[in-house]
Formats: structure tokens, C-alpha cells, sequence
């Protein structure tokens, strides 16, 4: 079966089936896109992209019987843009109000990237209302990644790979540089972070772009990054770190991504812990949408109760 064929996506067909709407945490106004029946689950997409992230994915896990949300976090995609809010305490208690407004039963939260960082402040400072939790291709800010068995990258990949961690918390260069050459940065970031750009084609290049050029919203996304690195939130994230989560947690990782460092990183810190490697590059959802329903699909069946 080829997990990374590529099917172009048609809108039309998709908005028959999901339809956008706004969620008031009370300090923030955040965009989503939510179809489907059945028990909900809420898709949390990381930097620098949205909802949009999740188009390949929602149609699936709807035909799976599931009420399917996908949020754009705060000052990302369509969500409101503000100066403050940024770090994963704030954006984990956002979230927290989103599930709480879908009822009194805990949902099933996954993310990617960037979104598995406030998934994972969610699920540890607000338990109740998470079911079982499955994050993808990231490394969460403060939790340290013991030796694995994956091959050393060469300077060149890991620079790559890791060069805009450091870029992106820089106070003013990176929107010195960036601005008004957003679509040059996003066109870097999809031609070499994928192992097939083609997944992500000139017109949902054209969405990122519309999103992220909307006023206010390239500081934002540095402030994700600007407060994960600082001291607070370094401590924060290392107090949760403390805790056991108890609920089941896949740690998904791409091979030609973060391969097996999200799982090394949460082994010592989860009951139940399970790992997914999935063949394709960063932007799994777009670029193995149908391997990466899958192993939600297994993990879910081995957890039917969270």
C-alpha cells in the first residue's frame, strides 16, 4: 500500500463535509474546522501552518465514525492575533475550554510539531480532560531526548533540522528578515523539510502564505518559540516533567523527521507509552495522512477505554 500517494484536495467536496467556526475562550477568539458524527477528537496542528494541515486527515477518521475538530492555536491560521498568551500554559488552558465546550467527557487529543508541545502542557495540567494523546514529529522544549539506536544525522541534516529553533527566539532579527519574504521562508521550510514537497503544492503554499502574512501573526509564531526557550517556561515544562501521565500516549515520529526522539524523550515520563515511525517527512499529515490514521487506528483499538 503506498502510504504517500497524494490525492489533490478537492475543497468543494470536503466542505459539504466540515465547516468552519469560532470558538471565545474569553481572552482569545480561536478558528476551527469540525465535521463528522460520532465521539470527538481534536487535531491540533503545529508552526507555521493550521487547520488546513489536517485536510487529508479529517475525511478519514470522519468515515471512522468520529466528530473530527481541527483548531487553529492561538495567533496561528484564523485564530486571533494578540501580544501576550504565547506560553504553553496559556494555549494548553485555550484548548481546555474547547474541550470543556464539546461536553463532560474527556476527547482524544493529536497534534503535530509545535502542537504537541501545548498537547502535551495540556494533558499534564489538565488530565481530566484528555482520553488518550498522540503526538507527532516533535521535540518538546525542555524535555531532554536520551541516546537511541537512530543513526547520527551529519552536521549539514541536523543543522537543517534544527537551525530554527534558535533562529525563531531571537529577539526582532527573525522579523527583520522575514517580512516580506514569507513565501521564500514557508517554500524553504516545505522544500526541505518534506521528502515529497509535491504533498504540500503551490496552492496550499498560497493558503500558509495568507495566514501567515495576516498582521501581527509572524511575532506570534516567534513567541511560541520565544517562550518555550525562556527560563519560566524551561522550568514549567520541567515540573511536568516530574509527573507520570497515566493515559495512553503514542509518540509518532517521522523517519526522514524526529524519527524516535519524541518517544526516547517521554519514555521515562508515560504508563503507556507506544511508538509509531512513519515513512515520509516532517508534515506527516500531508504526507502519509493514511499511515498515520492508522496508527491512530491501532493504538485506539488497544486502548478501546483510554
Amino acid at each position: 500500500m503506498n502510504d504517500t500517494a497524494i490525492t489533490p484536495f478537492d475543497a468543494t467536496a470536503f466542505f459539504k463535509r466540515f465547516s468552519h467556526g469560532t470558538f471565545d475562550t474569553g481572552e482569545t477568539r480561536l478558528n476551527y474546522v469540525a465535521g463528522g458524527e460520532g465521539e470527538p477528537l481534536l487535531l491540533v496542528p503545529g508552526w507555521p501552518q493550521s487547520w488546513y494541515c489536517w485536510r487529508y486527515v479529517m475525511p478519514l477518521l470522519a468515515d471512522a465514525g468520529r466528530r473530527v475538530i481541527a483548531v487553529d492555536l492561538r495567533g496561528m491560521g484564523d485564530s486571533s492575533v494578540g501580544t501576550r498568551g504565547y506560553d504553553t500554559g496559556t494555549l494548553a488552558t485555550d484548548l481546555a475550554a474547547l474541550v470543556a465546550s464539546l461536553g463532560e467527557a474527556p476527547v482524544d487529543i493529536v497534534a503535530h510539531d509545535v502542537g504537541s508541545w501545548v498537547s502535551y502542557a495540556l494533558a499534564c495540567d489538565h488530565p481530566a480532560r484528555v482520553r488518550r494523546l498522540a503526538l507527532f514529529d516533535a521535540l518538546i522544549p525542555g524535555l531532554p531526548v536520551p541516546a537511541g539506536n537512530d543513526p547520527a544525522p551529519s552536521p549539514a541534516k541536523q543543522a537543517a533540522a534544527t537551525w530554527h529553533f534558535s533562529f525563531n527566539l531571537l529577539a526582532d532579527l527573525p522579523e527583520i528578515l522575514l517580512t516580506g519574504r514569507e513565501a521564500q521562508f514557508l517554500d524553504w521550510l516545505f522544500d526541505n523539510k518534506t521528502r515529497n514537497p509535491l504533498a504540500i503544492n503551490a496552492r496550499d503554499r498560497q493558503e500558509y502564505l495568507r495566514v501567515n502574512k495576516r498582521p501581527g501573526a509572524l511575532r506570534a509564531a516567534l513567541s511560541y518559540y520565544r517562550e518555550a526557550f525562556s527560563e519560566t517556561e524551561l522550568r514549567r515544562t520541567q515540573q511536568r516533567s516530574q509527573q507520570t501521565l497515566t493515559l495512553p500516549v503514542l509518540a509518532g515520529g517521522a523517519a526522514q523527521g524526529a524519527g524516535h526522539k519524541l518517544q526516547l524523550s517521554l519514555q521515562a515520563r508515560c504508563e503507556r507509552l507506544e511508538a509509531a515511525l512513519i515513512e515520509c517527512g516532517h508534515y506527516i499529515p500531508e504526507e502519509a495522512p493514511t499511515a498515520l490514521v492508522r496508527a491512530l487506528s491501532g493504538f485506539y483499538a488497544r486502548y478501546p477505554h483510554g
